[in-house]
């Protein structure tokens, strides 16, 4: 195991979560379950414990530990796309699966944890040096669920999108 990961806690879902992200994201792996060696409180012997699995390159353990914790916003993964159909599919996966749409690029999987899907358009348009291309693209992308790179080239450009 890597010497620093993230634990994610889930109320018994960690590794259908884990095979879900190593099927949807590149460089995303399913690297081992660990089972229960006996029976424990509100558990038996047997039941996945932890799996542990990387998303995009990151290390990560999912920890079945019940009901008690939920997923809030204050944690996310960014995932940076390079156009509008990896944009499209990234997004369509978390959301068609159970996930639900927020705002500015952020929805949430069936789990409850947050996803930022993020083209790498509007990262260059929202920090350009050019303030009022910056701050079009950025009220743009206010506007939107998902986001839509035309729209935020239309922007940063002064024009309505296409």
């Amino acid at each position: 195991m890597a010497r620093n990961v993230i634990c994610l806690w889930f109320d018994g879902a960690a590794e259908e979560a884990a095979r879900f992200y190593a099927q949807t994201f590149p460089g995303s792996a399913v690297t081992a379950v660990h089972r229960a060696p006996g029976d424990f409180p509100g558990g038996k012997q047997g039941q996945v414990l932890t799996v542990e699995f990387t998303v995009v390159g990151i290390p990560c353990v999912g920890l079945n530990g019940g009901p008690v914790f939920k997923h809030s916003e204050a944690f996310s993964f960014q995932v940076i796309t390079e156009s509008q159909a990896e944009t499209d599919r990234y997004w369509n996966a978390i959301v068609g699966n159970g996930g639900a749409e927020s705002a500015c690029g952020w929805c949430k999987d069936r789990w409850g944890l947050s996803w930022q899907i993020t083209p790498r358009v509007l990262l260059e348009a929202t920090t350009s040096p050019d303030a009022a291309a910056a701050r079009r693209a950025f009220q743009a992308m206010m506007t939107m669920r998902k986001i839509d790179i035309a729209a935020i080239e239309a922007a940063r450009r002064g024009g309505a999108s296409a």
